[in-house]
Formats: structure tokens, sequence, C-alpha cells
């Protein structure tokens, strides 16, 4: 008997899929024996169960299949052709295999014969057909009395009742299953109102039944009508009982059918690591912790691409090469390592490396540059604070970038995704030690707190977590700021608007407006540094939602983040925040100012393009032209080196093979200058090999676009962040 439970009952429904995909193929072989399709089938069928059988240690049962797959490879080769005989010994041994697996999850005793049923399969491959068949009818077969042939008996398995034991449910259909389970959760909380409104209307009517006279004509119909609605009141009290435990069973139950192991996800890794190890040049040692620790199945499949970030940046940003870190006195091979643990109905997920750690100020000059944060507001951050913006939006910690790492993209998708499903993210890092990064998320997914707010005729759902605070808005407390309206809000202007503008309604019929009903609830939200304050007509309360994705007609429609059904059996609509601050133009709070002085126009960035090609030396002038850079062009190294000389750019853009010198050599030159080796320097190649990228990167160069990948967006992404 298999030890391990969950393998036992995995391995049950897999073996029982693999012998009938066999079975039924058999079944088409023997009408159609040239049918390669099926013999394909078969084959990778039996192959499926040998391979099962030896994980789980089913000895008996990978003999079996191993044979079955050794007889059908020699029929694919040509070497043996399908006979009736051949069929039948096939088969018996399939009975074999279905016993064995019974035995294998149960732990009883199937009493099957290996040894004898692989003898028949043996003498049947041999081309011994007559033998085979009478060896067929032993165990198993009945002699007919009363006429030539044999006469089988079904399998043990046919004469047993007839159970499934389990079944295999697309996880779509558990989703919407899911998603029905929270909405009866909530409506099981509307029936709270609907007793309040029993409760009073009793209480109503007995107060009417005492203050009537003794013998008054309507007394007698009261009372009845009182009798049968506090009836009426028990069975409600009663009923919205029992639904409230029975709706909570339901959505507990499908909770736990969603909770995976995080080893669902951590599978995919240890691959991607080995082959981005090799791409760089560098050995990784890497470990996998906790993968059993479960989590809902949205939680894993939200995380997948921001732990495939962690890790790409732990291998491409953080390990030194071997030759480096044994000088620095560390291992040869750098560790990285993802670890899972579950705590008070959370999981936390941690990845860390041994490598180069972060650089704070580096962090400090990237987020100036990206416009994540102002240059004072950077000086004053101490060494956490500065670390924590490498989540801001496109900030990277590499020097170096490619057509797949270092382009400002992914820590933020990191912590975005944690907080989309109510978590978290941090790290810590020590300089020349390693890096920590940490995310905290709910082990299931619940419904979700709410602000509910109308705004015209409808009800819209804000969730709370980023509701920044909730007010009433006077006239005088409007203002404008960069063209917009504004309030203030602990020192900082932030701008506001009617939510039904903000969705793109037009005026609702009887909306409120703020100069002509003096006071207007305003809900002011916010995601990381950006907020925005909304204007709406009524501010309804907080309870709890069930959120689904948008339905078809939604789907497309912008802020619109899914649909709910509210305590009163109203649908509401939930909004977005992120994408209501994007319609918005919203960005960081702007300190409230009434006079601003005309801006300069900003100074044109110059480029030095070096491009031997005439047609693509064009082609890039106008990309760079066209996105506002002076461009400056020259065909080759030294061509380069001499208009260098001559004036000063903020980069260079060049190509690798050249004449008379390359845009290695170039680079490594740039580097070498004390007047140039700051400046940033951007290969554009048609040498898209790792060892290329390598090669680059060992020059001095900040990025390398390989041209099969080359896009004119990539390349101005590319000098943004750069310069």
């Amino acid at each position: 008997m298999i030890e391990d439970a969950e393998l036992r009952e995995l391995f049950k429904t897999e073996t029982a899929e693999h012998l009938q995909g066999l079975e039924k193929g058999l079944l088409r072989l023997e009408t159609a024996a040239d049918d390669s399709a099926a013999l394909d089938d078969v084959f990778r069928e039996a192959h499926s169960i040998k391979g099962a059988s030896r994980m789980v240690g089913a000895r008996d049962i990978e003999l079996a299949a191993h044979k079955v797959e050794d007889t059908l490879g020699a029929v694919k080769k040509g070497e043996l052709a399908f006979t009736p005989g051949l069929f039948d010994a096939i088969y018996k041994a399939l009975d074999a295999i279905r016993a064995l697996a019974a035995e294998a999850v149960t732990g009883k005793p199937s009493g099957a014969d290996t040894a004898e049923a692989l003898r028949r399969l043996s003498k049947a491959a041999s081309g011994r057909d007559a033998e085979a068949a009478l060896a067929a009818s032993g165990p198993g077969y009945a002699e007919d009395k009363d006429a030539e042939g044999v006469r089988p008996e079904p399998p043990a398995s046919f004469k047993d009742a007839y159970r499934i034991d389990t079944i295999r449910v697309p996880t779509r259909k558990l989703d919407e299953l899911m998603t029905h389970a929270s909405e009866l959760g909530v409506v099981t909380a509307s029936f709270h109102h609907l007793r309040a409104s029993i409760d009073e209307a009793v209480e109503l009517l007995a107060r009417l039944h005492a203050q009537l006279p003794d013998g008054a004509r309507d007394a007698e119909y009261i009372k009845r009508l009182a009798t049968g609605l506090a009836a009426i009141k028990e069975a409600a009290h009663e009923g919205s009982g029992r639904l409230a435990l029975l709706a909570n069973a339901l959505e507990d139950g499908i909770r736990d059918m969603r909770m995976l192991p995080l080893a669902t996800v951590f599978g995919l890794f240890p691959r991607m690591i080995r082959d981005l190890g090799r791409g760089r040049g560098v050995e990784i040692d890497f470990r996998m912790e906790g993968g059993d620790t479960l989590a809902d199945k949205r939680v894993i499949e939200e995380m997948k691409d921001p732990l495939m970030h962690l890790l790409r940046n732990a291998v491409d940003h953080g390990m030194e090469p071997p030759d480096k870190r044994a000088a620095l006195g560390k291992p040869r091979k750098g560790a990285i390592t993802i670890r899972a643990s579950g705590r008070d109905k959370a999981v936390v997920i941690e990845v860390s490396d041994d490598g180069r750690g972060l650089d704070v100020e580096e962090i400090k000059r990237r987020a100036v540059k990206a416009g994540a944060v102002q240059q004072d507001v950077a000086d004053a951050m101490t060494g956490p604070e500065a670390m924590d913006l490498v989540f801001a939006p496109g900030v990277s910690t590499s020097r170096f970038v490619t057509d797949t790492s270092g382009r400002g993209v992914g820590l933020d998708v990191v912590r975005a995704n944690a907080e989309l499903l109510k978590g978290g993210a941090a790290v810590e890092s020590t300089p020349g030690k390693g890096c920590l990064f940490r995310i905290t998320l709910p082990a299931a997914i619940t419904a979700v707190r709410a602000l509910i707010a109308r705004a015209g005729q409808s009800c819209f759902v804000i969730p709370a977590e980023r509701v920044m605070l909730c007010r009433l808005v006077s006239p005088e407390d409007v203002f404008t700021v960069e063209g917009r309206d504004a309030i203030m809000i602990d020192g900082a202007a932030v701008p506001v608007a009617h939510l039904d503008d903000l969705l793109g309604l037009g005026p609702a019929p009887g909306r409120k407006r703020v100069e002509a009903h003096g006071r207007v609830p305003c809900v002011v939200i916010r995601e990381g540094d950006a907020a925005l304050g909304m204007f709406v007509d009524e501010l309804v309360g907080e309870q709890e939602v069930a959120q689904r994705g948008p339905p078809a007609l939604l789907k497309r429609v912008p802020n619109v983040g899914g649909v709910t059904v509210l305590a009163n059996g109203e649908v509401g609509v939930i909004l977005a925040p992120r994408d209501l601050l994007k319609t918005m133009g919203a960005s960081r709070p702007a300190q409230a100012h009434h006079e601003e002085k005309p801006a300069e126009p900003p100074r044109k960035r110059a480029v030095l393009l070096v491009e031997d090609s005439i047609t693509t030396r064009t082609q890039e002038r106008r990309i760079l032209e066209g996105a506002g850079y002076e461009v400056t062009t020259a065909v080759d190294g030294l061509d380069a080196l001499g208009k260098l000389s001559a004036r000063a750019f903020d980069a260079v853009v060049t190509d690798i093979m050249m004449p008379n010198m390359d845009g290695l050599a170039l680079t490594g030159r740039i580097r070498r200058d004390a007047h140039w080796k700051d400046m940033p320097v951007v290969l554009v190649t048609t040498l898209a090999s790792d060892e290329d990228k390598k090669r680059g990167l060992d020059a001095g160069a900040n990025a390398y676009i390989p041209k099969p990948a080359f896009d004119q967006k990539m390349l101005i992404e590319t000098l943004r962040r750069l310069i």
C-alpha cells in the first residue's frame, strides 16, 4: 500500500485514467491496426503508468507496464504485428495492472498473478498466438461445454459495485462555485435586515392591539394577525440561522478544495534558475523549502510571475561570478532559497540569496531618476526606507539592461500583486551578504470589506483598504492646482472629481455639486503614493462583499473591477482604484500653490549613435529624434571617439560588429576615460546569445538590446531610464 495519502489518491485517479485510455485505444486498434495515432496514444498511456508506478514505488505495476510498453514499442517499430492473441494477452496484462493498482491504493491483497500475465504476453509477442490464446483460457476464463472456444468471464473489477471516488473539475467551475457560495453568505446577511423588519412589525402590531379597548370590533382580527406574524418571525429566525450555518459550511468546504500546496508553483523554478545561471556564468545552489504549505489557488496563480521576477533578479542582479565570490571569501556556488511557511491563516514566502545585496545609494539615485521620489526626500531616507524604493515603478537595481532583465519592471509587480491579494511585500539586505524579500499573503481568499457609495441611481463598491478617508467638502475647500480641482489633505493637494465623470457616465440626474449643495460627500482613495478624491451623492455604509469578475458586457469598461450583490439585493459595481487613478492622471499629491512660474523648455538630451549600416543608422536616428533626442551619428568606434572628444553627450547607442573599432572596444575605451566613464552605453546588436550579453556586461555596457527582439519602445524606455 502506498503510504503517502495524497500520492495514493493521485495514483488511483491517474492509473484509472491511463488504463481507460489504453483500453479505448486498443479497441480502436483491433478494428484499424494501421491507426498510428491510436498506437502512439496507447504507447504514451503505458509509459505514463510505468513512470507513475516508479514514483510511488509500485514495482510490480512498473514491471507490468514496462512489458506492455515494450510490446507496443515493438509494434510501432514494425518488429511485431497485432494479432487477436496479442490483444488478448495485453488486455490480461492490463487486468493485472488494474488489480495491483487497487492493492496499492487499498492495501487489500489482489490475488493478481503478475508473472503469469507477463508470461502470456511474452508468448503472444513471440508469435505463438495459439498458445497465447489457450493460455488466456486459464484463470479468469471458463470453458463453454456446448461450443468450441472459450467464454471469458468479466474481470473481478467489473463485478464490484461501481463507484467513482474522484472527479476532476475545471478550476473555472470551482471559481464560479466559490463566488456563488460567497454571494450566498452575503444574501444570508441580508436576512438580518428582514428579521429586523419582521420584529418591528410584530412590536407595532402588539402596541396597536394593546391600545384597542376591550371588545373592540377588530381586536380578534388583530390578535390572529399578531399570532400569525409571530409564527413567521419564529420561522424567519430559525430559517436564517440554518441558512447561515449552511452557507458557512459550503464556503468553508469549497475554500478547502481550492487549497493547493505551494510546490505546485515552486516546481516551475528549478529549470529556470539552472538556465539563468548558465546564461550568466554563475553557479547556483537552489533550494526550495515549505512546498507543502497550502494556499488558495488564486494566491498561487497571482504570485507566480512576482516570484519569478524575484528569482530572476536574485540571479541577474544579486549573484557574483564564481571567481569574484571566491576572492570575497564566499563559496563559488551562490545560494538562492525560496521558502514558504504558514502563520495565523497567512502564508509567508521568502526569497533569499547570499549575493552582493542592495546598494542603497544607487537605489536612491535610480528612484530620483525614475521620478519615484524627490532628491531632498531621498537624501533624508534611512537605509530601510531607501531599500523599500525597489518596489517603486521604474526603479531597477541593475546597471545592465537586456531584452528580458533590468528594465525597471518587476519588483513593482511583486508589491502590487501582493496588495491586490490583501497582503504585502518587504525587503531586507546587507551589502555584500545578500538580500531577502518577504511576501505575506492570506492563505485563503474571503469576502472583502468595502465602502458602498451611491452616485445617481447606481451603487458603487470601493475596497475598504484603498479608502484613505471620507469627508464632507464645502465650496471653499476646493481650489485649482495645475488646471485641476483639488482639496487639501494632510498638507498636500489631492485632485478631486465627480465619480460619474470619472466613469464617463456624464452628470447623473440630481447629482450633488459642491457649488450648489454646499457640502458633498467625498471619498479619498490611495494607491501607493497616488491619491484621488471622488464626489458621490451618498455614503451608504460598509459591508462584506463577495467579489466576482465583471460580466462580459463590462469586461472592457475602464475602472470596473467586478460586480457583487449587496445585502439589500441590489447589484453593486466594484470599482478599480488603480484604474481610477490612471484615469484621473493622479500622481504623488503636489504641494498646493497659487502662482506658478513658467517652466523653461527642457534641454534636449544628446545621443551619439554609432552604426556602420546606413539603413539601420537612419532608422534608429529617426526613432531617437522622434522621441525628442538630439542625435549625432558615427560610422564606427574610431569615428565615435573623435565625436566624443569634440562635444558632450548624455548617452551612446552603438552596434557591436563594426570595422576599425567594434562596439565592445568602444565601450571599454569609454569606461577607461575619466571624462566619459559614467556615460550610459547601450548596445544594439544582432548578437543575441547569453555569452554575447555577458561580453557586453564585462565591457561595461549599461544595456544590451538584441536586434531580433528590437522595437523602438524598448530603446526609448531604456534611454529614459538611463539618462
